[in-house]
Parts: structure tokens; C-alpha cells; sequence
């Protein structure tokens, strides 16, 4: 039969659905068949000839046929699990019925009277025998997900068959290990299976099912407070499924062996389809979500890496029993863990690759995905986080994020993106080894529309930063917090500075200590604190190698006198904000002279218009996302509690913090009937006197006159004289005794696991549009925006 005529029957048989009032019986094969028994229709026709408005008039007008389809349809694909799908119509059936679900699940899912639906039991429907009362008496949902899983591994069908004879003994789907099928080497499996072009689109339709039957968390309205556990993913991820282990190692592998360049030969994908990429996107996809933990209310890891009973004891970790997350916190190998880095640092760096010879190799489009899974690997696995921070590999994480945050800036719809790069940043900076790492010299050069200077990767980071805060669009202003505590928590490791990072750090200072500024919102004050603190950090661990900073420092000292000196009195308060309708001109403007930027850069563009983007949570303010550790003399961390900070000395950096401050400023400011902020004198003094200035006052005090007086009798203009007698200058013995050194370590909370959830669904819902799964279904978990 043609294709055609499959395609006109079964419309033919949609149409029938929609139009019969009367409720179909279960046994009445001859009209279910119809739908995919004779049908070879792809996913793309079933989407097409199957309307979403009939699917919704099949639920609201003959709710028992919508029912009696799912149902009849799973059974059909648990007859293919249970044969193993020998025969080509066996295969063609359980290709057809998974479409059929994925093309009607959300439908089920936007209605709540429905959504309980696949977790109830069909009562004596089609039961084969009627032996089997157990087994069949599973909720639907519970038989639909055991047979996708079965299916993943059924040879000849998804996996190569291991079979060395012609005799047509077929494996037994029972008694079949799963585990020497595992799809890809990698993780635990030293055998890497011949590619099978056929094999991969059939666990891309499996797997799209599958992502389908998760995604009935994008129908409920985000609630931080749930520890919402997804019942698709888990019962997916109990033990309850025999194929977890092996579906975990086969995603996991497929992912991080994928190499979109092929054999190395440039334009190599204009010749070939590369049918494998969509196979690695929807891995990547049903990995985070079988990962969506919230670890904040499991074990959470010391501060030295070990966890209070972690899943490496006998014991059951506490909460859901999640295979995945388990298998995942439990890699431990080395091995395991340089091919997992070397594969995601692998994909994140390919669309920099791109620009080096456009079009030249392949670029992937889930970027957004790796960084999730890089976030749980991270967050769910310490040894694996200690791994990466142990060699310079880290870089090849560091660099390719740095480029997403910058070419991303601009462009409302990518925020997310923004966001997340930023947590991954965070969660870093808490180690000491990251901040040791970035001392490495900068020599690959990315395009990137940033000013061109010789240094470190430090350097790279602080003159990103500085852009994101000087060029990014209006909504990234809540990062800010978090970039600076990023520069903090590293600042004591920086060696050298280039003199093009210590100027946009002081143009920073000099942009947030506008008196316009500090005073037109409760918080922004703290970002000068962080820089104070940053500038400290250096000054009193690193000053030998940081005489760039210094100099640029006794350059813009005046910055620091104004600071010393701000007024606190209510006109001068008035008069501040008075300029606050004109343009904060020196966050615009640039402080130092840009110069050229690497060559091949674009600048970072603005969202298409027509642009679709999702939205996102809140995410929580720094002080929920960081706890503060302090770092010992042996450089060991020891967390701090938050009374101990209240007694700590003035004018160290600790002094004012922000919890205490910010339940301050809510009594010392008059919040106006409008919400519109009024600062008051009280609010300013209160802050303004524990500014960390000391240290940098001592060293202007020192070297100011002495950087004079060679001006004067050398007659010097030039900078590299100063520079020179700054290198050898020493203020031992001179400056403030050194403060301990603070870090702000991201700690797992409820906010950010939310957060992490409504993005990791947004991102997952834009990006499958061939099907387009989920498109002008009623999801609720976030709104869908057009920028």
C-alpha cells in the first residue's frame, strides 16, 4: 500500500475517532487497528493528521474513546516489548502507537480531570488470558514506561542483535541481559557498537515518547515549596526498572562520545547527514530530566567533598530513590571522568570551532542542555567536581562559557543561558583550585568582541564580566551579585593582573560608587563592598605580582576619597538622586579605551524579532544562594554561622553582611506608599562606615607621595617607570593585618532547584519543534513570550 493511502486511512480513522459518539469497545480490533496496523506514517504526518483541536473535542465530547485509544495503544507497544518485536510489522505497530502518544499526551496532561488518568488501572480491558492479574492490574502510566524501557534494548529493533547463528532462535526479551547492550562505549562499557543508522531513529521515537510522558511537569504551576518528585521519572528511575543502569550508561555514553566533526574532514556534514545528532540531543534531553533532584533535601556534601551519608554507603540516601541521580553521584574512576569531561568540554567548544571557518563542521544547538548536565554532574558528584579543578581542564569549560555569557548579553531571549553560566561559575569559584587555575596564560584566541590584551584567563573572565555589566541588556541586573562574588571568591589566587582587567575593575568602582547609584537602591551598595573586597584580597595576598592593579588603583585614587568622604545628609542625599533621570552615563560608557577587539568577532546581537523565549523564576538573592566558609591557615574551608559574623572586627569585609543588612535597610529606609525607595541618613551611616577602605587607604598614603616624588625629579610621564618601581615597591609591615580570606560557596536550595527546573523545561519545549511536542498546549510551569 502507498504512502498515500496509509496517510488518507488513517485520517480516515481519526476522523471516525472525532466523529463517533458512542463510546468504541476495547475488542473492537478492527476499528483500533486502523490507527496502526496498516499505517507507515511518520511522526511528522501523525502530527499533521491529527489536529489539536480534535484531539481536545475526542477528550471533552467522547472521553471514553480518547481512554480506550491510550489504552489500547499502550497495550499494543507492551506486546512488542513482551515479543520483541521480531517481525517488520511488529516494529512498524510499536513505531506507530509511540507516535500516536507523543502526539496526544500533553493533551491529556493540560486537562486536570485527565491528568490522574494513566495512573489508574484499566479494569479487565483486552486482559490476554486473564492469568496475569498482577502484572496487569499496573497503573497504565507504570505498564506504558517498563515496555518503552524494554524496547530500548530489544535487538534487531534498538540494539544489534548479539546472535552469531542464522537460526531463527529468538533472544529471549526475559532473560536478556541489557547490560551487553549498552548503546555506546564510555562509562563501565569498553565496547563500542557498530553505528546503526536504522537502530538511532528508533530510540529517538522511544525516547521522544518517553521525554513526552516526563513532561506532565510543564503543566503544573511552579511551586518552590514542593519537593515536586515527576511520578513518570520517579518510577522511570526506580528499581522497579531492570533496564536503569544500562538506559543510564547508554544516555550518558551516546552524549559524551558524540564528536559532531566526524572524521576531521572540514564540510564534512554537507555531505553526509549526520542522523546521530538528534539521537545525542534527545539523550542529553531525557538525562536532565531523569536528573531533576532537588539535592537540597538530600545529603548534602562537606565542605571537603565527603557526604553525610552519601550514596556510596549502603544506606539508602534519603528522599525518592532515584537510580539515575544514584549511578551518577557513584562514578568515581578516572577514566570514567576524563571522558565525560573531554566530551562535554568536546560539544560546548564546538560553536567556537564554527567561526574559524564558517560553516566548516557541524554545529550543535544543545549547548544549553550540556551545562545542565555539567551542573549535576557537579553538583550530584564532588569527586567528579574535585576531578575537574585538578588540571587545567577546567578551562575547557570555563572558556566556551565565557563566550555563550558574552555573545549572549544582549539578547532577551537567551537570559537563561545567561544564568546559568553564571551558577556553573559560582559553584566553581568556591574551590580554591579554580581561582588557582585561572592564573593560566590566555593564548587560544576565541572571537569575541572583547578588547585585546595579553594575560591570563583571570583576565578573560574579569574583561567579560565587565562587558556584561557595561553592555548586557536591563534583566541581567540581578547577576550582578553573583559575578562580583565570583571575582571575590578567586581575587586571592590572582597572580598578575594585565593592566586592561585592573582598569575594568576600577571602572566598575567607579560606575557603582556614583553617589546616584548607591543611593537608588536598597542593595546597590553591596557591589561596591564586593569590589572593596576583591581589591583587598589582592592587595594583601597577591600584591608582588599585581603591580598593574596597584598603579591603576593610585590612579583613580580619588574614586577612594569620594567613597571615604560620602555625604550622608539628607539634601546631599536629594540632590544625588536628582540625577538619577539622566542615563547612568558611566556604566555606558566605556572607562578605558576599547581598542580593537579580537579578530572574527561579531558583536553580541539582539533577539530576532518574532523571537520565542520562556519564562523563569526568581532566582534567589546571593545571600540564599552562597554560604560563607572562611579559609584556614592549612587552607582548609570552615564554615561560618551566621552569628559569628556579627562580632567580627569592623571594617573587615565580613562586617557587614548582607543577611543582617538587608533586614537593616528594611527598618532604616522609608519605603513610600509607591514602593519607591527613600534613603535615609541613618540607612547611609550605617553602611557607609563599615566600607573596607583601610587597606587601600594605607597603601595610597604610602606610595602616592613616593610615585610623586619620582614624577617630579625624573620629570616622568611614563608609565612603565612607575610601573617598574611599583614591582619592587614592598608594603610589608605597612598595611592593616591581612583578613581571613572569605568564600561564598553556592549552597543547593529549593529556589535554585525550582529555577533549574522551569529553565531546563522552557529550553526542552523551544527547542523540539520537529514535532513540535508541546506548541499551543496550556503549559503552566512557565509563560511563553514572544521577544
Amino acid at each position: 500500500m502507498g504512502s498515500a493511502d496509509s496517510k488518507l486511512n488513517f485520517r480516515k480513522a481519526v476522523i471516525q475517532l472525532t466523529t463517533k459518539t458512542q463510546p468504541v469497545e476495547a475488542t473492537d480490533d478492527a476499528f483500533w487497528d486502523q490507527f496502526w496496523a496498516d499505517t507507515a506514517t511518520s511522526v511528522q504526518d501523525v502530527f499533521a493528521l491529527v489536529p489539536a483541536a480534535e484531539i481536545r473535542a475526542v477528550r471533552e465530547e467522547s472521553p471514553s474513546n480518547l481512554a480506550t485509544l491510550c489504552y489500547k495503544a499502550v497495550e499494543k507497544l507492551v506486546q512488542g516489548a513482551e515479543s520483541g518485536c521480531h517481525s517488520e510489522k511488529e516494529k512498524q505497530i510499536v513505531l506507530n502507537c509511540s507516535r500516536l502518544l507523543t502526539r496526544v499526551l500533553p493533551y491529556i496532561f493540560e486537562d486536570p480531570d485527565w491528568r490522574g488518568f494513566f495512573w489508574s488501572t484499566v479494569p479487565g480491558a483486552g486482559r490476554a488470558g486473564g492469568d496475569d492479574d498482577g502484572e496487569n492490574a499496573r497503573p497504565l502510566a507504570e505498564s506504558l514506561l517498563l515496555a518503552i524501557a524494554d524496547l530500548l534494548f530489544c535487538p534487531d529493533f534498538t540494539v544489534q542483535s548479539h546472535r552469531r547463528s542464522t537460526v531463527d532462535s529468538a533472544e529471549d526479551v526475559h532473560s536478556l541481559d541489557s547490560c551487553e547492550y549498552i548503546w555506546e562505549a564510555g562509562v563501565g562499557f569498553a565496547h563500542s557498537p557498530q553505528p546503526n543508522y536504522i537502530h538511532d531513529l528508533n530510540r529517538m521515537e522511544l525516547l521522544k515518547l518517553l521525554l513526552t510522558c516526563f513532561s506532565e511537569a510543564m503543566y503544573l504551576p511552579p511551586a518552590p515549596d514542593s519537593g515536586s518528585t515527576n511520578p513518570w521519572v520517579q518510577f522511570f528511575c526506580s528499581t522497579e526498572n531492570r533496564h536503569a543502569l544500562p538506559l543510564f550508561t547508554s544516555l550518558l555514553n551516546t552524549v559524551c562520545a558524540y564528536d559532531p566533526v566526524g572524521y576531521g574532514i572540514p564540510y564534512n556534514h554537507l555531505l553526509f547527514s549526520d542522523y546521530r545528532e538528534p539521537l545525542v540531543e534527545e539523550a542529553a534531553q531525557v538525562l536532565i530530566v531523569t536528573l531533576d533532584h532537588d539535592s537540597a533535601t538530600s545529603a548534602s556534601p562537606t565542605v571537603d567533598g565527603t557526604t553525610t551519608g552519601t550514596a556510596m554507603d549502603d544506606a539508602d540516601p534519603p528522599g525518592p530513590e532515584n537510580l539515575f541521580v544514584n549511578y551518577l553521584s557513584r562514578i568515581h574512576r578516572e577514566e570514567d571522568f576524563q571522558f565525560i569531561l573531554k566530551g562535554i568540554a568536546r560539544l560546548l567548544s564546538n560553536p567556537l570551532l564554527q567561526t574559524y571557518l564558517p560553516n566548516s563542521t557541524k554545529k550543535i544547538q544543545f549547548h544549553q542542555e550540556l551545562l545542565v548536565l555539567f551542573w549535576k554532574l557537579c553538583d550530584f558528584n564532588k569527586k567528579f567536581l574535585f576531578f575537574v579543578l585538578k588540571s587545567s581542564d577546567v578551562l575547557d569549560i570555563l572558556v566556551p562559557i565565557l563566550y555563550f555569557l558574552n555573545d549572549a548579553r544582549a539578547d532577551h531571549s537567551r537570559v537563561g543561558l545567561m544564568h546559568i553560566g553564571v551558577f556553573i561559575l559560582l559553584l566553581l569559584s568556591g574551590e580554591r583550585n579554580f581561582g588557582v587555575r585561572l592564573n593560566k596564560p590566555y593564548s587560544v584566541r576565541v572571537p569575541m568582541d572583547i578588547p585585546v590584551f595579553t594575560g591570563t584567563h583571570a583576565d578573560l573572565l574579569i574583561v567579560v564580566f565587565h562587558k556584561i555589566i557595561t553592555s548586557g541588556h536591563q534583566r541581567l541586573q540581578p547577576l550582578f551579585d553573583c559575578l562580583l562574588t565570583i571575582v571575590v571568591n578567586v581575587s586571592p589566587y590572582l597572580k598578575s593582573l594585565s593592566m586592561v582587567a585592573a582598569n575594568k575593575l576600577l571602572h566598575l568602582l567607579e560606575a557603582f560608587s556614583t553617589t546616584w547609584f548607591l543611593f537608588s537602591a536598597a542593595q546597590n551598595h553591596h557591589l561596591v563592598f564586593f569590589l572593596l573586597e576583591a581589591f583587598n584580597n589582592i592587595i594583601q595576598y597577591q600584591f608582588d605580582g599585581n603591580s598593574n592593579l596597584v598603579y591603576a588603583i593610585i590612579r583613580k585614587r580619588s574614586v577612594f576619597h569620594q567613597l571615604a568622604n560620602l555625604p550622608a545628609d539628607p539634601p546631599a542625599i536629594h540632590k544625588a538622586l536628582q540625577r538619577r533621570r539622566r542615563p547612568p552615563e558611566s556604566l555606558s560608557r566605556s572607562g578605558s579605551q576599547e581598542g580593537a577587539s579580537m579578530e572574527g568577532s561579531r558583536p553580541a546581537a539582539p533577539a530576532e524579532p518574532g523571537t520565542l523565549k520562556t519564562s523563569l523564576v526568581a532566582t534567589p538573592g546571593i545571600d540564599k544562594l552562597t554560604e560563607k566558609s572562611q579559609v584556614s591557615e592549612d587552607g582548609t574551608l570552615r564554615s561560618l554561622e551566621p552569628m559569628s559574623q556579627q562580632s567580627s572586627a569592623e571594617g573587615s569585609p565580613a562586617a557587614e553582611e548582607p543577611e543582617q543588612a538587608w533586614r537593616e535597610q528594611r527598618r532604616l529606609s522609608s519605603a513610600s506608599a509607591s514602593g519607591q525607595w527613600n534613603p535615609t541618613s541613618e540607612w547611609v551611616l550605617s553602611w557607609k562606615s563599615k566600607l573596607p577602605l583601610q587597606t587601600i587607604m594605607r597603601l595610597l598614603q604610602v606610595l602616592v607621595p613616593q610615585v610623586e616624588k619620582i614624577c617630579i625629579d625624573k620629570g616622568l610621564t611614563d608609565e612603565s617607570e612607575i610601573l617598574r618601581f611599583l614591582q619592587h615597591g614592598t608594603l610589608v609591615g605597612l598595611l592593616p593585618v591581612p583578613h581571613p580570606i572569605l568564600i561564598r560557596k553556592y549552597q543547593a536550595n529549593s529556589g535554585t532547584a525550582m529555577w533549574f527546573r522551569t529553565y531546563m523545561w522552557g529550553v526542552i519545549y523551544l527547542r523540539n519543534v520537529d514535532p513540535p511536542v508541546w506548541y499551543d498546549t496550556d503549559v503552566k510551569l512557565f509563560e511563553i513570550q514572544r521577544v
